[in-house]
């Protein structure tokens, strides 16, 4: 796997995807997080309680939380970045070779995988919220409103689009639940 290794750029790499998939927060909302090792007012990331602050469509901030695995995985980077040349920028996500970091208008250093389809790991392009249908699918039994609160959605119009996805299967798991009960 490319994003494996110790190197800075597969430590960042891994940290991202990791990242993004367990809160499903929009590129440029990635791109956006802010880190500051020693003031916790000027840093979004907050690696022990597992919490990133986004700032969202329209400038709406929200927490989004992680888990333990995408939490070592930012750890490992963090611990890393420290010895970067630009490790004094604001933002979260720096680049390899000098590159730029991360920002809202260019979402992610231009060197990350997820920039260039089949470069360096043959990544899927992600279009923007292509995580979050994992988050909104309500078979984990999250509360409608909860969901929308996590994802950042004012509209359930969102909530519907990607629940829908999930639909036929919960179906079908209610119907086997049950039959199961019939003599």
């Amino acid at each position: 796997m490319p994003c494996a290794g110790r190197a800075f750029a597969q430590r960042r790499e891994a940290a991202i995807i990791a990242v993004f998939r367990a809160t499903g927060i929009r590129l440029a909302e990635l791109a956006a997080i802010r880190y500051d090792p020693d003031d916790t007012q000027r840093s979004d990331v907050a690696l022990w309680q597992r919490e990133i602050t986004v700032q969202g469509k329209a400038g709406k901030a929200r927490i989004v939380r992680f888990g333990y695995q995408a939490a070592q995985t930012l750890d490992r980077y963090l611990r890393a970045r420290p010895r970067h040349a630009q490790a004094w920028r604001p933002q979260l996500w720096l680049g390899v070779n000098n590159r730029g970091a991360a920002d809202r208008q260019r979402h992610l250093p231009d060197d990350h995988p997820l920039r260039a389809p089949g470069r360096r790991g043959g990544l899927p392009a992600p279009v923007p919220a292509s995580f979050q249908p994992h988050l909104a699918s309500l078979d984990r039994g999250g509360p409608e409103g909860d969901l929308m609160e996590l994802n950042g959605w004012s509209s359930p119009q969102m909530l519907r689009r990607y629940g829908a996805s999930a639909r036929s299967a919960r179906a079908r798991r209610t119907y086997d639940r049950i039959m199961a009960d019939q003599p």
